[in-house]
C-alpha cells in the first residue's frame, strides 16, 4: 500500500496537471510518471476530462510509466468512456508493447471513430505484422480506409497485397495513391497487371506511384503503357516515367525515336 505522503504528492502532482504553467505540467507528468502503478487509477479518471490537454498529459504520464502500464491500458480499452478508451489506445501506441497489438486490432471495431482512428495510428507506432488481418477488414471502414492503406504500407506485408490491389480500384484517390506506392514497396507480381491499369488514373500522383512501383517490380511490360506517359500533363509523372524507364532498360534513342514519330 502507498503512504499517505505519497497518496498526498501524487494529488499534488495530479492538481498540477492543471496548473498554468507548462514548466510545472510537464515536471508534474514526469514525477507522475515515476510515482509508479498507484497512480494509474488517477490518471485514467483525468483520461476523460473534457480538458484535452489534461487528457493529454495523463496520457503522457502513463507513457512514462513503461511496460508496467500496458495491462491496465489494455483494460481501459474497454472503459464506458470513449475519451478513455482513446488515449489507452494512444498510449499504447506510444509504448509500442506487443501485448497491445490484439486489444488495439479489436478496438479497430469500436463504435467510437476516434478510438478507431487512435488504435489504427498506435499499430502503425508498434508496426508489428500480426495486426495485418484486422487491418485488412478496417479496410472496409470508410473512416479508416486512407489510414489503414498508409498503414499497411508501411508494415508492408505481403498478405496485404490483394486487398491492396482492390483499394487501387476503389473511388478514394487517397487511399488509390497508398495502395499504388505500397504495391511497389511490397514487391509482389500479382501488383503488376493492376499497376499498368492504374497509369490511366484521373489522379496524378496515382500515376507517378504506379510508374514508380512498376519500376521497382522491373516490370518490363510496363514500358509499352509508360512510353505515353513521357508526355503526362503533369511535370512530375513525366520525371518519374522517364526514370522508370531508364532503369526497366529503355533506351533514350527509342524515345528520340518516339518523339520523332509524334512529330511526323
Amino acid at each position: 500500500m502507498t503512504d499517505d505522503g505519497e497518496t498526498d504528492r501524487i494529488e499534488q502532482w495530479l492538481s498540477a496537471l492543471r496548473d498554468d504553467n507548462e514548466a510545472l505540467r510537464n515536471h508534474a507528468i514526469a514525477s507522475l510518471g515515476q510515482a509508479g502503478p498507484d497512480a494509474i487509477p488517477h490518471l485514467i479518471a483525468l483520461m476523460a476530462d473534457e480538458d484535452a490537454v489534461i487528457r493529454e498529459a495523463a496520457t503522457n504520464a502513463v507513457v512514462r510509466m513503461g511496460p508496467v502500464a500496458v495491462e491496465p491500458m489494455v483494460k481501459a480499452l474497454q472503459d464506458d468512456e470513449w475519451m478513455v478508451r482513446e488515449q489507452a489506445a494512444s498510449a499504447l501506441g506510444q509504448l509500442k508493447d506487443s501485448r497491445a497489438i490484439d486489444p488495439l486490432v479489436a478496438a479497430l471495431q469500436d463504435k467510437d471513430g476516434a478510438v478507431r482512428t487512435a488504435a489504427v495510428w498506435a499499430l502503425e507506432r508498434i508496426g508489428d505484422a500480426r495486426a495485418v488481418p484486422g487491418l485488412i477488414d478496417a479496410l472496409q471502414d470508410g473512416t479508416l480506409r486512407e489510414d489503414v492503406a498508409r498503414v499497411l504500407k508501411k508494415i508492408g506485408d505481403i498478405r496485404a497485397v490483394e486487398a491492396l490491389i482492390d483499394c487501387l480500384a476503389g473511388s478514394n484517390w487517397m487511399v488509390r495513391r497508398h495502395a499504388a506506392d505500397a504495391l511497389g514497396r511490397i514487391g509482389d507480381p500479382r501488383g503488376i497487371k493492376p499497376l499498368i491499369e492504374a497509369l490511366k488514373d484521373e489522379d496524378w500522383l496515382v500515376r507517378r506511384n504506379a510508374a514508380e512501383s512498376l519500376a521497382r517490380l522491373h516490370a518490363t511490360e510496363a514500358i509499352e503503357p509508360l512510353v505515353p506517359l513521357l508526355e503526362d500533363d503533369n511535370a512530375l509523372v513525366q520525371e518519374t516515367v522517364a526514370a522508370a524507364l531508364a532503369s526497366l532498360g529503355w533506351q533514350s534513342d527509342t524515345r528520340a525515336k518516339h518523339n520523332h514519330d509524334q512529330h511526323d
